[in-house]
């Protein structure tokens, strides 16, 4: 079995990083998905790929895979610096500002 752990990034409608902090480890597919002639929707017989394990640490999610026989890739996240505005949210607001108004 193939899997990989990795940890989530935010998603694309959120700014939060909620659900970012844990560490996955997902099964690839190990056969390709088929269109069901009838009703038109994608199926497989693969049951592994839909398992998700959710872990507090890189590590666990290391240990976990090498206890039960799993081949896993490691995939390191990608961390963003913050944009950190000097003002914050209220300098838009403030009276004293200097400069154009882009609003």
């Amino acid at each position: 079995m193939r899997a990989r752990i990795y940890q989530p990034a935010r998603t694309a409608m959120s700014s939060g990083s909620a659900k970012t902090h844990v560490w996955l480890l997902e099964f690839t597919q190990s056969e390709a998905r088929e269109v069901d002639p009838l009703m038109g929707w994608t199926s497989s017989n693969d049951t592994q790929s839909q398992v998700r394990l959710q872990f507090d640490t890189r590590e666990e999610a290391v240990e976990y895979a090498s206890e039960n026989g799993i081949d896993a890739q490691i995939q390191d996240p990608q961390k963003r610096k913050p944009n950190i505005r000097a003002g914050g949210y209220g300098e838009n607001f403030a009276t004293g500002r200097r400069g154009a108004w882009t609003h």
